[in-house]
Formats: C-alpha cells, structure tokens, sequence
C-alpha cells in the first residue's frame, strides 16, 4: 500500500499524524521494512512535529528519537545511516540520548556515545542530563558510560 501511494505522488514528507508523519509513526510501530522505504524515498530523518513530537509535553522529538525509546537496533541504525543528527532536542526527553538512557539499553546507549552523544546537553524534561536520568533509573552500568564520557563535567 505504501508503494502504491508514493507511485502516485504521495508526499513522503507530509505531516498530520499524532506522530508527525509518516516516518515516526512507522518507527514507534516497528515497521522496519516501511522505515527502509520511506528513507529510500527521501523521508526527513530529523522533521520535528505531531502531538508526540516536539509539541510541548510530546513523547518524540523526531523519528530518530522514536527509534531510541523504543529500541529495536535494527531500525535505530537506519535513521543514522541517513544522518539523523544524534543532539537534536524535543520531545519527553529532552533528547534521544536521554530517551535511550530512561529505556536502558546499554548497545544503543553505546552507539550514540560512539556517534558523538553529548552527554551534558540539557533539555526541559523532568530527565535532564543523561546521568541524571541513568542515576533516577539506578543504572550503575549507564552512570559509567556517561561519566567515563565526560559527563557532569563542565
């Protein structure tokens, strides 16, 4: 069906879902293969927007920060290889560093510190800083990672 509409002029790019567009809401659904077409088509990595975007009290900020929260690693690395920018703020967290530290998964914590992760960047959300949200999730693994990374130093 998504082949379909794009062969007859659909916008890839289109806002007006609760999640922004079509990106981010095939990423919070896990649809890998859809990801895959939609970046293919030229889909904007790093749109902002939708009632879970970076609205005010919205869940993401972007489709690559949908992918950090629900972490599925598969579809995390798609949004990189297109140059999804990895401190961007917006959403709930603040950040997709922040989104991924709240979840706790150490493989994705690590690829963004490897793709250069700010781990002092601060957002409005009540997670600030990545150590802040790994200490409040008593992550002893995390608050590692991140102060081996500078974090909490100016």
């Amino acid at each position: 069906m998504v082949d379909l509409l794009l062969e007859k002029g659909a916008d890839v790019n289109a806002e007006g879902s609760k999640y922004g567009d079509a990106l981010q809401t095939v990423v919070v659904y896990e649809t890998e293969a859809i990801v895959i077409l939609l970046l293919d088509e030229g889909a904007n990595v790093n749109a902002q927007g939708g009632e879970y975007g970076s609205a005010p009290g919205g869940l993401y900020g972007n489709a690559f920060q949908a992918a950090v929260a629900n972490p599925n690693q598969a579809i995390v690395n798609l949004p990189l290889e297109k140059g999804a920018k990895v401190n961007a703020k917006g959403g709930k967290y603040s950040g997709e560093f922040q989104a991924v530290v709240v979840h706790g998964n150490e493989t994705i914590v690590s690829l963004l510190l490897e793709k250069g992760a700010e781990v002092n960047i601060q957002g409005a959300s009540k997670y600030g800083t990545a150590l802040f949200s790994a200490a409040a999730k008593g992550n002893a693994a995390l608050m590692d990672s991140s102060l081996d990374k500078g974090a909490g130093r100016s």
